[in-house]
């Protein structure tokens, strides 16, 4: 897995997703209750970016028409989404945060 820096932690404020582009991939990248996540910042109903929602409870809301998804699993908790989006790992090195879009072979 190849992991690139995407921002500092110092960067992340808690509970507000940060956008940023990981290879050409779209992602959103959340602190919240002391860890941080990586998403796929397009949401899977509607062609939107999550990184304008709301994050509560350990979900990204999709501002456009409320579906949840889990920052953990990328499942979404209820309509009108039903297909998850990706979750990437992350590494924290120092004060660097570090996203893998990428899936070993």
């Amino acid at each position: 897995m190849a992991f690139v820096r995407v921002c500092a932690l110092s960067e992340l404020e808690s509970d507000t997703p940060k956008r940023v582009e990981v290879d050409g991939t779209p992602v959103s990248v959340v602190q919240t209750d002391g860890e941080v996540f990586a998403i796929n910042d397009i949401c899977s109903h509607a062609n939107v970016s999550l990184s304008e929602g709301e994050v509560e409870d350990c979900a990204i809301e999709c501002w456009l028409h409320g579906s949840s998804f889990d920052l953990r699993t990328g499942k979404p908790s209820g309509l009108p989404a039903t297909r998850p989006v990706p979750v990437y790992p992350v590494k924290i090195e120092g004060d660097d945060v570090l996203v893998s879009v990428t899936q070993e072979s």
